[in-house]
């Protein structure tokens, strides 16, 4: 290898090898500037080949980006997968899971906010598409508490809308809004304080024929709309 400014130029990769090397470029670019540091032209000129080359792996800059986010996402879900928190657990495996997968997700987000950035500044869910991988894990997580028997099987359907709706905005908060500016410290225990919020939100059993809406305020129901 030979170096150039403060990244690092590949050189004499075996054929076969240009794309794994410039997604590799492109995952170096991400990681310091997020989505929109991922240029064609920079990647290929940290894989040392001309630009031209990028062109026979990746047709557009958007199928490079696309390359990017899933790889982005797997290292989420990693760190999700592997996740171990330093307070108490609850005393449920299937709960702690379900912490662990979301404070794994926000932990990602602020050690990695370029590879955050760039895996979810566009998603676009497709009908019949596979679902990203920390999706695909906060859904095995919330199933695994309706196979625990905690989540009664009527409240699972779309919980994990809440629950990635929490965990999202809340790292949008710490990187970009008033959460910024705080310790460290302090934006962790804020988001602690949120993935238990929602946990205990998705954990309230639903009294019969009330659709859910009673049982956090002591029953009573949403009052009438107008027309």
């Amino acid at each position: 290898m030979r170096q150039e400014g403060d990244g690092m130029i590949r050189a004499g990769y075996h054929h076969g090898d240009l794309r794994r090397a410039l997604l590799e470029s492109a995952m170096e670019l991400a990681r310091g500037g997020g989505r929109d540091a991922v240029v064609l032209r920079d990647a290929a000129r940290r894989a040392a080949v001309s630009p031209n080359a990028v062109y026979r792996h990746f047709a557009s800059r958007d199928d490079l980006l696309a390359a990017v986010a899933g790889q982005a996402q797997e290292a989420m879900a990693e760190r999700m997968l592997g996740f171990e928190s330093s307070t108490p657990t609850t005393g449920s495996v299937a709960r702690d899971r379900l912490r662990a997968v979301g404070l794994g997700y926000i932990a990602f987000a602020l050690d990695e906010p370029g590879w955050f950035d760039a895996a979810f500044s566009d998603i676009t869910a497709q009908p019949g598409t596979a679902a990203p991988p920390p999706l695909a894990l906060l859904v095995e997580a919330l199933d695994g508490l309706v196979a625990a028997g905690e989540l009664p099987p009527d409240a699972r359907a779309g919980a994990e809308w809440p629950c990635w709706s929490t965990v999202h905005g809340f790292a949008l908060l710490a990187l970009h809004g008033p959460l910024r500016a705080h310790p460290r410290s302090e934006v962790w225990a804020s988001a602690e304080r949120a993935v238990d919020a929602v946990v205990d939100g998705v954990l309230l059993r639903r009294r019969p024929g009330d659709g859910g809406r009673g049982a956090a305020r002591g029953g009573s129901d949403d009052p009438a709309l107008p027309d």
